[in-house]
């Protein structure tokens, strides 16, 4: 399948694949700002395509006109919550006393939220653009499946992303807001193996073309390359707890020293499997470092390593918040390059 797609759209899924985790870097950076709700509403920044920089050009009553729009939306996202059965999820959200809290404008939060959603729009106009490439040139089904999916998934991500400002950011809506992003990023890396996988060589059972030679991957070796991946991915979803009952324990006022002794299980489950994935990582590439066609293991244990030193740092020391960007990014690049590899090393 080499050469049968233009270059330009093959570099134009990479530079996608990269907005899309910048989009990653940038909630991050939202996140340990404080700035996710610097813009009240959604798509526009206080009514306004380009935010202000100054509170004098808002109405005096700025934030009751925000509150009440915010609201209700939520009023409506309860209701079909309800419709779907998720009646308790509704009461809670609207019994939270934080709902219709709105923060004095602060520039610096404004524009740091605003430029997250700049590069979601880059993002999302980068998938857009792919799948009306796929309609009007390849019209291949399978490709036009896995696009069509990822821009649904955008779509459903844009409209969440409303809910998450609506609801003031509603701990488990920044988490399915998390787990989709993970979502695109899965889809978006498939897409990029289908135009640039070469056709495996039937040789014998577990031999796959990897670059240029052909290589064998016992069932043994892609089992454990698969269980790492579940793992790291449920780390993932273990860590957004960690950060809510973080956020939470900031709210109680509980001095960072003390941390260690309120936090619940996810922190220890997610300690304990970090470890886990160290050992079975530390096994795959000590197996393989000498073959250049495993690189996507080589390059998971090396950020690997470098994840769980930030770990450590964001554990037992107060770290810049620069620290916990970089354990978010290196986690979902972790959670990529596995996923690459499943998809590279699969045989038939």
């Amino acid at each position: 399948m080499v050469g049968k797609y233009n270059k330009w759209f093959v570099r134009l899924n990479w530079v996608t694949l990269v907005l899309i985790y910048l989009v990653v870097i940038a909630g991050s950076f939202v996140r340990i700002t404080g700035s996710g709700m610097g813009c009240p509403d959604w798509p526009k920044c206080f009514g306004q395509w380009v935010p202000p920089t100054d509170a004098d050009v808002l109405p005096e009553n700025y934030k009751d006109i925000y509150a009440d729009k915010r609201e209700a939306k939520t009023i409506r996202f309860c209701n079909l919550l309800n419709a779907v059965g998720l009646n308790e999820t509704a009461e809670r959200i609207l019994a939270d006393e934080m709902l219709l809290h709105e923060e004095d404008f602060n520039a610096r939060k404004t524009w740091t939220e605003y430029v997250n959603r700049l590069v979601g729009f880059l993002a999302g106009n980068g998938i857009l653009f792919i799948f009306l490439w796929i309609l009007l040139k390849y019209r291949e089904k399978r490709l036009i499946l896995v696009g069509g999916i990822n821009l649904i998934a955008l779509i459903f991500q844009a409209w969440f992303g409303s809910i998450v400002v609506a609801t003031n950011l509603v701990p488990w809506t920044i988490t399915v807001h998390m787990l989709m992003a993970l979502l695109i990023i899965g889809l978006q890396l498939y897409m990029i193996h289908m135009l640039t996988y070469k056709k495996q060589q039937k040789t014998s059972e577990g031999w796959v073309v990897v670059g240029e030679r052909s290589v064998k991957v016992t069932k043994i070796f892609y089992g454990l390359l698969f269980i790492v991946f579940l793992i790291t991915f449920y780390q993932m979803f273990l860590g957004t707890q960690v950060r809510e009952e973080v956020d939470l324990l900031k709210k109680m006022g509980i001095p960072r020293s003390e941390w260690h002794e309120h936090f619940g299980l996810p922190f220890l489950i997610h300690r304990s499997f970090s470890w886990l994935v160290l050992v079975l990582m530390v096994w795959m590439y000590w197996t393989k470092r000498k073959m250049k066609q495993f690189y996507l293991i080589h390059v998971s244990f090396f950020i690997l390593v470098v994840e769980l030193i930030g770990g450590i740092l964001l554990a037992h020391f107060k770290m810049h918040g620069l620290v916990q960007i970089s354990h978010l990014l290196l986690a979902a690049t972790l959670f990529g390059t596995l996923l690459f590899a499943l998809f590279r090393y699969k045989f038939k």
